[in-house]
């Protein structure tokens, strides 16, 4: 009886610390690792303000254009996600074996055990026969404005940002990661997603509408490696 009560309170301690730990996985809105970099002002020497073309405007001549290429400045990424995976498989397998040994004869003559002969036959078969079909599609699609975090030593821009929609029964979540060439910005400030490299596009939602896509923690659990049950 003790040693039943100790295997229940371990297993509601499990699924204690299992919920806490999904509920810890949860997406929060102004997540300190998707935070715009802020620009670095130079406070070393002072700024000139009395000239008609500053140099520390958002343009630095007059033949150049806003294109972002310093840790501050924004892109805005065009999402154009479209994948789609279709995979079949099918195998089969069939297999004879057949052995027969006639009776023992020593001198030409049969020998027999208490009446029964000695021959002896086996035959055994094997078949298996299996198909799988798998089909994934995904898209995703909408616009979202990232921040230069750091410009690499090559010129290469490092990007990150996140979007969040508040509904009215939970909020809805974008966040892109990744590096883009200074070259793959467009005049207008917008780049593709697909010339993000090395790209992190996360896409999903909380509250009541995102809870009932996914099963309950005890759930869970028993589909977990804490069941100790199983």
């Amino acid at each position: 009886m003790k040693k039943f009560a100790l295997i229940c309170t371990a297993a509601a301690a499990a699924m204690f610390l299992q919920g806490c730990a999904l509920d810890a996985m949860d997406p929060k809105p102004d997540d300190p690792a998707y935070a715009p970099a802020l620009p670095e002002v130079d406070l070393s020497s002072p700024v000139p303000s009395g000239s008609l073309f500053n140099p520390y405007s958002a343009t630095n001549g007059l033949y150049t254009d806003i294109r972002a290429h310093r840790v501050g400045d924004l892109i805005s990424v065009q999402l154009e996600e479209a994948t789609s995976a279709s995979k079949n498989a099918g195998t089969a397998l069939d297999k004879n074996n057949s052995m027969n040994l006639g009776g023992v004869s020593v001198g030409g003559r049969r020998i027999t055990a208490k009446g029964y002969d000695t021959s002896f036959s086996l035959n055994n078969s094997a078949e298996f026969e299996g198909n799988s079909d798998a089909q994934q599609s995904n898209s995703l699609s909408g616009q979202i404005s990232v921040s230069v975090v750091k410009v690499l030593a090559n010129g290469n821009l490092v990007v990150r940002g996140e979007k969040w929609l508040m509904l009215n029964n939970g909020n809805e979540y974008i966040r892109v990661t990744g590096i883009v060439r200074s070259e793959d910005v467009n005049s207008d400030n917008t780049v593709s997603s697909q010339r993000i490299a090395n790209a992190r596009i996360q896409y999903g939602g909380t509250g009541d509408f995102a809870s009932t896509q996914e099963r309950g923690w005890l759930s869970k659990f028993f589909n977990s490696a804490f069941n100790i049950f199983f």
